[in-house]
């Protein structure tokens, strides 16, 4: 028990920044959605689809680039830290080619756009939001390789510190863009919505800029010599990572566009429901990070004791997670069932919205602890460097068993009466409880 107290204060010290890395990286999606609905209703809408579509693709390509924390943790437990900049590099070519096809993709989705059945307006501000967004692309996923050599390091705060810096450099940049600024020297005009493209474009850049700078003169990484270190692309390193981080950017993918998709199966419903969706969505999120900073430090810390040759302790924190994980969910029940009240009110003043939205946190609270135990076991996999088998569970739990069951209980009469928007949540409900069981039985098989 004194071990995994002791491993826990570690892990609450690496996953404290973590947590506020990923709640800074949320806040540009917030300060985004609350800026360009201030210009317009069709403002808000392009950058709410712009989002949508970039969203899912970047969390794939920032799965792959995950492989690079746990491969450098495991070179800094085992003392092994000239391996650290060969395995970097190949990661910084991951991440421009990831930044090639990300731009391609995002440049040439019009047809996608056409499908949704836009009006002219809302359709020409997401297709020129995603082109100005494509701009700061390669400059989120270099940020995001780097991140792979401070955060498998063990300082989890610089990535925490450059991503409040993001967000900081984002809010006077979207006010700039949107509505335009003129100082007597020079004058922005005013953009709406691919305003906030063009804006989180530049803070990107200017962080990551800020980050080579730090990373060149910090005493800690200045020994890595970044600048002079440079490694050419050596193809058997770059399969390792891909074959460790493509199953994670594919589980990744799965899961953020199986809640993309739900929202769209919603639709047809109208609008009030979609927004209640939204609303509970929004609020889960927001608790979902401390359970993914948590997964986030578990990767981190059990990859190090591998490499430093404690796998005994590795096993043991890896079966401790999982009450940690069943502490954070109630953590997160009685504020979803207590507070569903004041959630709805914070959100909206339509009192239909608010309805849905109390009757859907119900369902929200009950599948707290299956999320929280699923995300912290796929993690912990991770950590031991298994991707393969968590992808294949991921697959099976939310598109082969949730999206169906969600369909089916919603719109058709094939199980029970039609639910509504209810259908989709009790699919979550069973389909994170699958992923939660099955991943915990190979945690315990791996550990």
């Amino acid at each position: 028990m004194s071990t995994i107290f002791t491993e826990w204060k570690i892990l609450t010290r690496m996953g404290a920044p973590i947590l506020l890395a990923q709640l800074a990286q949320m806040a540009n999606g917030v300060i985004d959605t609350i800026m360009a609905g201030h210009a317009s209703a069709k403002d808000l809408a392009g950058v709410g689809i712009g989002s949508s579509i970039w969203i899912p693709v970047l969390f794939f390509f920032a799965g792959i680039l995950s492989a690079l924390q746990p491969n450098i943790s495991e070179f800094k437990g085992a003392n092994k830290l000239t391996l650290i900049m060969p395995c970097l590099w190949q990661g910084i070519y991951i991440a421009i080619v990831s930044s090639l096809l990300m731009i391609i993709i995002l440049v040439n989705i019009d047809p996608i756009l056409v499908l949704l059945k836009l009006d002219t307006e809302t359709f020409a501000i997401a297709q020129g939001y995603l082109v100005a967004f494509s701009w700061g692309v390669p400059a989120m996923l270099l940020l995001l390789a780097l991140r792979g050599l401070t955060d498998g390091m063990g300082f989890t705060s610089i990535f925490m510190s450059f991503s409040i810096l993001t967000s900081l450099f984002n809010l006077p940049l979207n006010y700039a863009f949107i509505y335009g600024f003129d100082s007597g020297l020079f004058e922005i005009p005013a953009l709406g919505g691919i305003g906030c493209g063009w804006a989180t474009s530049l803070a990107n850049w200017l962080a990551f800029l800020l980050c080579l700078i730090y990373l060149h003169w910090n005493s800690v990484f200045r020994q890595f010599h970044l600048f002079h270190q440079r490694t050419k692309p050596h193809w058997q390193e770059i399969k390792k990572l891909l074959h460790l981080g493509l199953p994670i950017g594919t589980a990744i993918f799965v899961e953020v566009s199986m809640f993309c998709m739900i929202a769209l199966f919603l639709a047809p419903l109208g609008a009030t429901t979609v927004a209640a969706h939204q609303i509970v969505l929004n609020a889960t999120s927001v608790l979902f990070m401390l359970a993914l900073s948590l997964g986030m430090a578990l990767t981190l810390r059990i990859s190090y004791l591998i490499g430093s040759e404690q796998p005994h302790i590795a096993r043991q924190l890896a079966r401790s997670s999982i009450l940690l994980a069943i502490l954070i969910a109630c953590f997160n029940v009685p504020i979803l069932f207590f507070g569903r009240d004041v959630i709805a009110a914070t959100y909206t003043n339509d009192e239909v919205v608010k309805d849905i939205a109390r009757h859907l946190i119900l369902f929200a609270a009950i599948f707290q602890i299956a999320d929280v135990v699923q995300v912290t076991m796929v993690h912990v996999l991770r950590g031991f460097k298994d991707t393969k088998i968590p992808m294949l569970i991921m697959i099976l739990a939310f598109w082969g068993i949730c999206l169906p069951l969600g369909y089916s209980l919603t719109f058709t009469d094939w199980i029970i009466p039609a639910t509504g928007a209810s259908g989709f949540w009790i699919a979550l409900i069973v389909g994170l409880s699958c992923a939660a069981c099955l991943l915990t039985w190979r945690v315990m098989k791996r550990a």
